[in-house]
């Protein structure tokens, strides 16, 4: 949007013109709910309170940002605290809709918006960025408290600890350090490297890009041989931001991005890990491969002009996972 008004182009890729190397554009509403720790000795003490049924997310199954927030909350048991709504996987000219006819999605249900530009004209008549997911609503001051999953994330985690169900922590202390390095690891070879592959326009770009998510997927294999998590034996925010990329690894960053000198299920212990956190209390229910593979396959027209969907791998996400004998510190509600 630029100035309140939509200006999308579904076939232009942010790319950088002299090296072909995919660019993501920030976020723009970074504002904190009061009680997160932002860090390990940042605990945020101004912002809008932590309330039960105040705030909500919009969402798309889809997208691997989203579903961060999705798996944080379903994690935590907020599920009756965070309220969320589900735009269609198929994001046209038109951007993110909202389609309640089709199966996964919902209608918005705070002003009956069709769009989810819409919301975000609301929290500012002359917003100028992009209108992407995920977004945490703030019923009560009508605005967009945050559209950076990193920081939703750890609101949810962190500040919302008497609204939960379970009594999850996955930033703990002694561990957050760590917990801050893997995700900072990650994010630019992992999370994001995929998409520096699937979106280079360059062949340097590509192979520099694609070297990044092998090398860093070869060395958390390694990790991942002697314990359990990304830090330690206890799961952690690096465990959810790590999970969500690995998810949609063989069945579409293999193929549509192609990230394919191997797939996840040629790494022993990262393929292992992927099936533990698959079949946590809660995560299933946050899962919708066929709103995933709708999404890339059938709304990058520059990278699949045919926009056909393939029916494969189709990997067994619930076999045993094989990992019990590493130790785990897991709370009593996620233990098997």
């Amino acid at each position: 949007m630029v100035n309140g008004r939509w200006r999308y182009d579904v076939t232009q890729i942010q790319t950088d013109e002299s090296s072909g190397e995919f660019t993501r554009t920030t976020t723009s509403f970074r504002d904190w709910i009061r009680g997160t720790r932002r860090g390990p000795d940042d605990v945020v003490a101004d912002g809008p309170e932590p309330e039960t049924g105040r705030y909500h997310l919009y969402v798309s199954y889809a997208c691997p940002w989203a579903h961060r927030t999705l798996v944080t909350r379903a994690l935590k048991g907020l599920e009756d605290a965070i309220t969320v709504d589900v735009v269609d996987p198929i994001r046209q000219d038109d951007g993110w809709r909202f389609t309640p006819e089709k199966d996964g999605c919902t209608d918005e249900r705070h002003y009956d918006h069709d769009y989810l530009r819409d919301i975000y004209r609301e929290a500012a008549s002359d917003y100028t960025g992009r209108v992407s997911v995920p977004v945490l609503w703030d019923t009560e001051e009508e605005t967009i408290v945050n559209n950076e999953s990193e920081e939703i994330m750890r609101m949810l985690d962190t500040a919302f600890d008497e609204h939960a169900e379970n009594d999850v922590d996955l930033y703990p202390d002694g561990y957050r350090e760590d917990v801050d390095d893997a995700i900072d690891d990650i994010y630019p070879t992992i999370n994001n490297g995929v998409y520096r592959a699937g979106f280079a326009t360059s062949q340097d770009a590509y192979d520099d890009a694609v070297a990044d998510v092998f090398d860093a997927l070869e060395r958390w294999n390694d990790v991942l041989a002697d314990q359990r998590y990304l830090a330690g034996d206890r799961l952690t925010e690096a465990d959810v931001a790590m999970f969500t990329t690995l998810y949609r690894f063989d069945e579409v960053y293999h193929t549509h991005f192609k990230c394919n000198h191997r797939q996840i299920t040629d790494y022993e212990h990262l393929w292992g890990y992927l099936r533990e956190l698959c079949q946590l209390p809660g995560v299933e229910a946050t899962l919708r491969m066929d709103h995933v593979k709708d999404h890339y396959y059938r709304t990058h027209p520059d990278i699949n002009p045919t926009k056909r969907v393939p029916v494969g791998p189709d990997p067994d996400f619930f076999a045993p996972h094989e990992r019990d004998h590493l130790p785990a510190d897991l709370p009593d509600v996620l233990a098997p």
